[in-house]
């Protein structure tokens, strides 16, 4: 499939090109037009990428698409259309860095030890495939090992024609996996990433899972430039004071965007609204799950390749520090779910028998937030809905706890503060009409 690439706005852009920084330092493709289409062929996030110590990232993305008439202090809503797994199998499991291979952070700064000793250059080092396992990767300067992770539990995951279903497989069928690596993850030429399922991992055989297919890393880049996998609070936090070319500090790290997110509920059916901190906002996506559990407690999950289909909708003066998402009526929690009209008349007759005027309608908002731990994630994400809606923290929290919810989207600290909003002030933000869209005018006020 062809890229286009194009200075005349075009309804339909593909992009089939990919990058490990996302940032102003970026070219952008298209640009498309207001209420346009992207089509992203994305390719497996993060173990690939942990595994090719030549990109200096934990995601492979795509470059980033510019939006007419998206401009500083604007917001882009994304309209997700469909997300179609385009992997056979892939590989996942829990990890810890390989001491000496990196500095700093091996997500982002993989080194050939080898090299620096000999005094030739040492960073970012190009590599090869020499067979499977972990020993596989190799630098192609000196020949060395050069993989910066080592997977401490992991399996290769194999997934049925309808890709409703995964099963992890035996170590034979996972070494077989292993020798035709980028055919099974459908990973595309212009990649630069070795294949996960290289290192034919089958410590769990025999598990099987279900598959809803999200994309964890989905939205606008930041005003710096930052590797794809770090553009969050959590994972962004590693960057502060790091002894590597990336290094940020705390005030820094606020120009991102927050899109690196993990969350299930980015699935085809949400809305995703992000912020503009460059002019065109520059859309990307990358890090396609087939199946993540709240929190992914492992750290990795299901990498997969995608085709991805967004539809942009820009939204002027919606200035926005990260993303408000709009997930499918049926992932809200029980709380935040529209009330029925019947719910609406017992609340006012009840109202009326404590001599108390009921507010006006309200809706559901996912205000998304992130930091280097949960609390703080929390806090963030408080505070943002606090700045959005002119409310007291102290009024978010109380409506957060009888109307509301947090869920974790990732450990260390990425979550989804769930509010029923009153419609008035989500008008006020010119978002009403997505809301509305979602779930529906609100009934029987």
């Amino acid at each position: 499939m062809a890229t286009l690439i194009t200075e005349k706005t075009s309804s339909h852009v593909v992009v089939d090109r990919y990058t490990d920084i996302v940032g102003p330092s970026n070219e952008m493709l298209g640009p498309v037009s207001d209420g346009g289409r992207i089509e992203f062929i994305t390719v497996p996030g993060c173990w690939g990428a942990m595994i090719t110590p030549s990109l200096r990232s934990g995601h492979e993305v795509s470059l980033p698409v510019r939006v007419e008439g998206a401009k500083v202090g604007d917001s882009v809503a994304l309209h997700i259309e469909s997300i179609e797994q385009l992997s056979r199998a892939t590989s996942s499991g829990t990890s810890s860095g390989w001491d000496g291979r990196f500095i700093s952070d091996p997500f982002v700064c993989g080194i050939c030890p080898t090299c620096r000793d000999a005094g030739r250059h040492f960073l970012y080092p190009d590599t090869y495939l020499d067979g499977i396992g972990e020993s596989a990767v190799r630098c192609k300067s000196c020949h060395s090992e050069v993989i910066p992770f080592h997977m401490v539990e992991g399996y290769t995951m194999a997934f049925d024609d309808a890709k409703g279903i995964g099963v992890t497989v035996s170590k034979d069928r996972a070494a077989e996996i292993a020798r035709d690596g980028k055919s099974w993850m459908g990973i595309h030429e212009h990649a630069h990433q070795h294949p996960v399922v290289t290192l034919a991992k089958a410590d769990l055989v025999g598990t099987m899972a279900r598959c809803r297919i999200s994309a964890g890393n989905l939205g606008s880049i930041p005003s710096i430039d930052i590797p794809s996998s770090h553009n969050c609070g959590d994972f962004g936090a590693f960057l502060i004071g790091a002894e590597h070319e990336f290094a940020l500090t705390e005030e820094q790290l606020e120009q991102r965007t927050d899109v690196h997110m993990d969350i299930d509920s980015v699935r085809a059916g949400s809305i995703l609204i992000v912020p503009a901190k460059v002019d065109g906002a520059g859309i990307y996506a990358g890090d396609v799950h087939a199946m993540i559990g709240d929190g992914e407690l492992a750290v990795h999950t299901t990498d997969v390749a995608a085709r991805v289909i967004v539809r942009v909708e820009v939204i002027k003066g919606l200035k926005l520090e990260g993303p408000i998402l709009l997930p499918p009526l049926e992932d809200l929690p029980f709380l935040v779910r529209p009330f029925t009209s019947d719910e609406v008349g017992r609340a006012k007759t009840l109202a009326e028998e404590n001599s108390t005027t009921l507010e006006g309608p309200v809706l559901p908002v996912q205000i998304l937030g992130s930091g280097p731990f949960i609390n703080a994630a929390v806090d963030n994400g408080v505070s943002r809905a606090s700045q959005l809606f002119g409310m007291s923290t102290d009024e978010v929290k109380n409506r957060g706890t009888i109307s509301g919810a947090i869920e974790i989207g990732r450990l260390p600290g990425f979550v989804q503060l769930n509010l029923l909003a009153p419609m008035k002030k989500i008008e006020a933000l010119g978002i009403l009409h997505l809301v509305e869209a979602q779930y529906g005018h609100p009934a029987g006020w």
